[in-house]
């Protein structure tokens, strides 16, 4: 009899424990999402500087694409249009030719972009010889000139 009530006992705490721990899984759920969307959260920088790491940002906007344009970016919108044409590939963004006559000024700009598009994170940057070589490498775009 004691051998049978040692037997029940340990049985009982077995199952306990296969209780608290089942219980335990139960509770932990995924994080639910809010939208069908992918998140596209992005801060955009331009700075003086030679490059992402040196450059003293200057002006910085936020741009969200997903569920709806939004964020400080002055044409959030059209942005988000834009860089889903080219499907967040900043760099297509950039023309190699313009009409604009620049100086041969030695002010570099750089341009940044980071984040997220679509799920994926995103870091992007671009140098220009002075600002007048970036807003003719920009040219009439709107995601990259805010």
């Amino acid at each position: 009899m004691r051998r049978t009530l040692k037997a029940v006992g340990a049985a009982a705490a077995a199952a306990t424990c296969v209780l608290a721990a089942t219980a335990g899984t139960a509770q932990a759920e995924a994080p639910k999402t809010r939208s069908l969307h992918a998140p596209s959260a992005l801060v955009f920088t331009v700075g003086q500087g030679e490059d992402a790491d040196s450059a003293t940002v200057e002006r910085a906007v936020t741009l969200t694409c997903a569920p709806r344009p939004g964020g400080s970016h002055p044409a959030a919108a059209a942005a988000c249009a834009e860089l889903g044409q080219v499907n967040g590939q900043f760099a297509e963004l950039v023309g190699t030719t313009s009409d604009a006559i620049c100086t041969k000024e030695w002010r570099p700009v750089t341009v940044t972009v980071a984040g997220v598009w679509n799920g994926k994170h995103v870091s992007w940057s671009e140098s220009f010889a002075n600002q007048c070589e970036m807003k003719a490498g920009l040219g009439k775009g709107v995601a990259l000139s805010f």
